[in-house]
């Protein structure tokens, strides 16, 4: 495919889920096992490869000639996932390379980073971890969050991706959590601004939060972000479906400079969900909503229970 084309696609992508067949000691995959009562197989892990490779060389709108050059992911379970994801049938022309780090999370899962090195040079990765206490007092472990640094057409960026804690305990109750995790990203974000004033950043990820809530509030306004998907996200609109509510948990934050077009390589054009309809459900009360992998336990042989979000940029 031709890279000389003006518009780039950045995406992120909840891939529900992505686990080996192999039984790892130190990790809690025991669900996700070939034995385990959700029978994940060897054959119902290539067939979610190949739905996922499918899914994100799509990723895009109509104009999109590519595949996104940059794609956040969320619950990968390790290196192995991502070398077998960039392999599979549908992805390996694409040629991508990722950068991925094990963190502490209880479940086991990690966010990663795919890009194309073809159009953007990794110069630097890192980890931050967000510190949680429970009630007990006792370390509760969650994702770490992933710093990416390279040049994109000679252009520095600084990509942030995030899966924060979920609100299975309740919205409120787990609140603080995802107020913790933002005031990581903004602590990130004020030391990058300190190397370089005009820094240019993008943060990615499945909050578990909306765009109105008090978390992602809090990273736009410390942080001078801009959040396109505030307007993206609708009634009839979201990465998520839950109690038949769409929620917009999946979420590209940028900072303003992207508007700056005498100053930028690029210049932010749009934001959008990818919901395009082979990966939703077609039938019953769950139509329209994604088509997922498990239901419970309940082999369903979909693709994710969230859809991929992106923005475009374009050369000025």
């Amino acid at each position: 495919m031709n890279n000389s084309l003006d518009t780039y696609t950045i995406a992120f992508y909840n891939i529900e889920n992505l686990f080996d067949v192999e039984n790892d000691p130190l990790t809690n995959d025991d669900d996700f096992l070939p034995i385990s009562v959700k029978r994940w197989t060897p054959k119902r892990y290539e067939n979610k490869l190949r739905k996922l490779g499918t899914v994100i060389s799509e990723i895009g709108d109509e104009d999109a000639k590519e595949a996104p050059i940059i794609i956040g992911l969320a619950e990968v379970e390790n290196k192995k996932v991502l070398s077998d994801l960039i392999r599979s049938k549908n992805l390996i022309e694409e040629s991508y390379s990722y950068v991925h780090y094990d963190s502490s999370d209880e479940r086991g899962i990690d966010v990663a980073l795919l890009y194309k090195s073809d159009v953007f040079k990794v110069e630097n990765s890192e980890t931050f971890s967000v510190y949680l206490q429970s009630e007990s007092g006792e370390r509760d472990y969650t994702r770490d969050i992933l710093l990416v640094q390279g040049k994109l057409k000679d252009e520095a960026l600084n990509i942030i991706v995030n899966h924060w804690s979920s609100r299975r305990e309740g919205e409120k109750e787990t609140e603080y959590k995802r107020i913790a995790a933002a005031n990581v990203v903004n602590s990130i974000i004020k030391m990058l601004k300190k190397e370089d004033a005009n820094a240019k950043v993008i943060v990615m990820g499945d909050f578990n939060d909306n765009p109105n809530n008090k978390s992602l509030s809090l990273m736009e306004k410390e942080s001078d972000l801009y959040n396109p998907f505030k307007t993206v996200w609708s009634r009839d609109k979201g990465s998520l479906n839950h109690d038949f509510q769409w929620n917009l948990f999946d979420q590209i934050l940028f900072s303003t400079n992207f508007f700056d077009s005498s100053n930028s390589t690029f210049v932010f054009e749009s934001a959008d969900v990818f919901d395009n309809k082979f990966l939703t459900q077609y039938h019953g009360k769950y139509r329209g909503q994604p088509f997922r992998t498990y239901v419970g336990k309940k082999y369903k042989g979909g693709y994710s229970d969230h859809f991929p979000v992106y923005i475009q940029l374009k050369s000025p």
